[in-house]
């Protein structure tokens, strides 16, 4: 492969760093006052997921999230610094890939009827899928170094 300034394998591990910034982003914007106190995140997703016009949604919300709404509201913002944290140090990055798109294939199943939010979750979606079968923790990662994932 030809490329220009870096090498392959290093622009691949400029894109999961960049995508592990976008989450630290997604994480760092959220007011956390009003996730974890006032539970307005998952409020949110809540009224969303009533009105869902696939039964699966309504019932897997109503039998997962609506019973523990404090709880999942740390595990969804938690998560987003998780796989950050995860993709720009390159440490256990397959698995914060996976987490990631799976945060994202959540986010399109319950947004499925408004297609204004989805584009920010397709190119993270498509960014995620890219890093982790090109294995772009092979450069520049905390993965590389100990040598886990070879």
């Amino acid at each position: 492969m030809d490329a220009i300034w870096l090498d392959g394998a290093e622009w691949l591990a400029v894109l999961r760093i960049g995508l592990g910034l976008w989450w630290l982003e997604s994480w760092r914007h959220k007011d956390k006052k009003a996730w974890f106190e006032r539970g307005t995140g998952i409020a949110w997703a809540a009224d969303v997921a009533a009105k869902h016009r696939w039964t699966a949604v309504r019932s897997g919300f109503d039998v997962m999230v609506a019973p523990r709404p404090r709880t999942m509201a740390y595990v969804v913002v938690y998560a987003e610094l998780a796989v950050g944290l995860g993709l720009v140090a390159g440490f256990l990055t397959p698995v914060a890939l996976a987490g990631g798109l799976l945060l994202n294939v959540l986010y399109f199943t319950l947004m499925i009827h408004d297609w204004a939010e989805q584009g920010q979750n397709a190119m993270m979606a498509l960014i995620s899928v890219v890093a982790l079968f090109a294995m772009s923790w092979q450069v520049w990662s905390l993965d590389d170094a100990i040598g886990w994932f070879r």
